[in-house]
């Protein structure tokens, strides 16, 4: 089954906004995830400076990274949250695996997040807007943080009845999403033994679980988490949206062409974000590499008649 919901069309209405609160276990989850790898983050230059990072080390971070990014980026979010693209079963289940491997919770609840985001962008009712607190320096300090990363602490949980009904009925990406805890340890663990077998040795374990598992996710988390701040706040609107999303040339790599934020705002359910001259967008390439392999089907690319209309009116006083 695949996903049909698109934040241009109502989700289930009936169904409150919300499903109830995290528990503490849940809350106390969300903050190890989130302040462990980043702390491992904040080590690795003074332990980069004197000991443990080798070609192996940087190869599985590489890996790990551009494997659960574009599990994110390709799978949780332009195929799942926005239906860029229609995938046969094996890909539909392996995107699904790879964006759990990235440790930003389970499938379900990220598309629910992610289409409640877009349902409210920049208004009251976005988990995770900038503009929260208003527009004074020290309100839109406050609104980074909360978009950041604030927003994840909070207690109430986005119903996935409203939001994302569709996947609650396919019943292997419910599996998929059931599985999230053996995932997020089959994550963490892998680089290290990867790392142990390639070197032979413990050291090779520890360093590859250091760099490739650790500092390797928290670098993607903020990454991420940086699509939802800086890209509300900072970048260029070539584009009219209904809210104040920017794309931000610097995360265009990292980010795998998220950072082009304006573009997907404007055309969300577009397959691809960089649109214009000189913008990178390897998520896209990648889909269409599954369309060229016959797995993906239905792509919805973006049509130059469609960004014509949505381009922007130079203002004059710029000129």
């Amino acid at each position: 089954m695949t996903s049909t919901l698109t934040p241009e069309q109502p989700t289930s209405t009936a169904e409150p906004v919300f499903a109830g609160q995290k528990s503490a276990t849940e809350t106390f989850l969300v903050k190890l995830f989130a302040v462990v790898p980043f702390l491992a983050l904040i080590a690795a230059v003074p332990l980069a400076w004197g000991w443990g990072l080798g070609w192996v080390d940087i190869g599985l971070a590489a890996l790990f990274y551009s494997l659960t990014c574009l599990g994110v980026t390709v799978g949780f979010h332009r195929h799942f949250t926005h239906g860029a693209f229609k995938a046969n079963r094996g890909l539909r289940v392996g995107l699904a695996v790879a964006g759990s491997m990235a440790m930003q919770g389970p499938v379900i609840g990220w598309v629910a997040d992610h289409r409640r985001h877009h349902a409210y962008a920049d208004r009251e009712g976005d988990p995770h807007s900038p503009w929260r607190y208003g527009t004074s320096p020290a309100a839109l300090a406050k609104g980074f943080w909360h978009a950041h990363m604030g927003w994840m602490f909070e207690r109430e949980k986005t119903n996935p009845k409203r939001f994302a009904p569709d996947l609650l009925a396919d019943r292997d990406i419910v599996a998929v999403d059931r599985l999230f805890p053996l995932l997020t340890v089959a994550t963490l663990l892998a680089p290290a033994v990867l790392g142990g077998l390639i070197t032979m040795s413990w050291w090779g374990a520890l360093t590859a679980f250091f760099w490739a598992s650790l500092v390797r996710v928290a670098v993607l988390h903020h990454v991420t988490w940086s699509v939802n701040s800086i890209c509300h706040l900072v970048g260029d609107r070539p584009f009219e949206a209904r809210d104040k999303a920017t794309n931000f040339w610097p995360l265009a790599i990292l980010s795998m062409g998220e950072s082009w934020h304006n573009t997907h705002h404007a055309d969300p359910t577009g397959a691809r974000h960089g649109v214009l001259r000189g913008q990178i967008d390897i998520s896209a390439r990648l889909i269409w590499v599954f369309e060229k392999l016959g797995w993906a089907t239905k792509v919805r690319w973006p049509k130059p008649e469609r960004l014509a209309k949505l381009a922007r009116t130079p203002d004059p006083r710029s000129a």
